[in-house]
């Protein structure tokens, strides 16, 4: 077990940027379930062999091997289990802590921002000189904007904004961010996918808000403008929300005005990077749960062994 736990924990390393590189060829859609995907699947394995190293110390431990009925170790060189599940154990219990802090927070944030909205319909306007909109998740979304924000656009490019963050509450893109937030608590590599799967759900938002006014010009202009206003005057909002004025906006601009809706990744060399990448990545993801899994099995064996080993004595 030694040697396969630490397959997952290294294989993130390859991973996040092999999945950065393959988003920037794919369609917005596609890009968010990869990213997402990728980063579950690999926090998940990386918590797995964290998790196995410290039952392999435990069981090094007299009281835990007597609980087992267990008068020999565990296969397994002593004192780099010894120092292996320490160390895994102390990763565990940060991101423990993390985890159930940025839960905290993330909650205090959000009731806050409701408190101040209040109640009402879809649309929330706040009184506010900042100009700031965004999508803000619960039962039920709400689209908060404020009078700066109104006063800065045009009534068709508040509709082109307003479709935007409609988007993102119809998608509940918050989830997959948060999705990627707990992935990267697992194993610091995947915070490298926060960014990229940002873009890639702005993206599908500035996609559908395109297609909702029926002009690809439009949705352009509202999103520069609104970025543009809001970055001459920022306004505090919660960090776990969504909004038209998030990430790289000069791409995304440009995205819309090339009047295609993702990188034609099917054909020519995009196509061949893309296939070449995606079947790199599944190789690697592959390796990571089957480290994790080789792992659990090598244990679960020694376990069994040291048991048959003890009803003998």
């Amino acid at each position: 077990m030694i040697y396969a736990v630490w397959v997952p924990l290294l294989v993130p390393l390859l991973v996040a940027p092999a999945a950065r590189w393959l988003a920037e060829l794919l369609a917005p859609r596609q890009a968010v379930r990869l990213l997402t995907a990728a980063a579950l699947t690999l926090g998940g394995c990386s918590a797995a062999a964290l998790g196995l190293l410290v039952v392999a110390g435990l069981l090094r431990l007299p009281p835990v091997a007597a609980l087992g009925r267990l008068i020999h170790p565990v296969n397994g060189d002593g004192p780099v289990t010894a120092v292996a599940a320490v160390a895994a154990a102390a990763a565990l219990a940060g991101c423990a802590t993390a985890l159930v802090r940025t839960v905290l927070r993330q909650r205090a944030e959000l009731r806050e921002a409701r408190r101040r909205i209040g109640t009402g319909g879809e649309l929330a306007v706040v009184r506010d000189t900042a100009p700031d909109a965004y999508a803000l998740p619960g039962r039920p979304g709400r689209i908060v904007v404020t009078t700066g924000m109104l006063r800065a656009l045009a009534p068709a490019e508040r509709e082109a904004l307003f479709a935007h963050e409609r988007a993102h509450l119809a998608g509940r893109h918050h989830l997959f961010i948060a999705a990627a937030e707990l992935a990267a608590l697992c194993h610091p590599a995947l915070r490298g996918l926060r960014a990229p799967l940002g873009y890639a759900l702005e993206r599908c938002a500035d996609e559908s808000a395109a297609g909702a006014v029926g002009d690809r010009s439009l949705a352009a202009r509202a999103i520069g403008r609104a970025a543009l206003a809001a970055h001459r005057m920022p306004a505090a909002r919660p960090s776990v929300v969504l909004a038209a004025t998030a990430g790289p906006v000069p791409r995304r601009v440009a995205a819309l005005l090339g009047h295609r809706p993702a990188c034609a990744a099917g054909h020519g060399w995009h196509g061949r990077a893309a296939r070449a990448l995606a079947g790199a990545l599944l190789v690697c993801v592959s390796l990571s749960a089957g480290g994790a899994l080789d792992a659990a099995t090598d244990l679960h064996g020694g376990i069994e062994a040291a048991q048959a080993s003890s009803g003998h004595h």
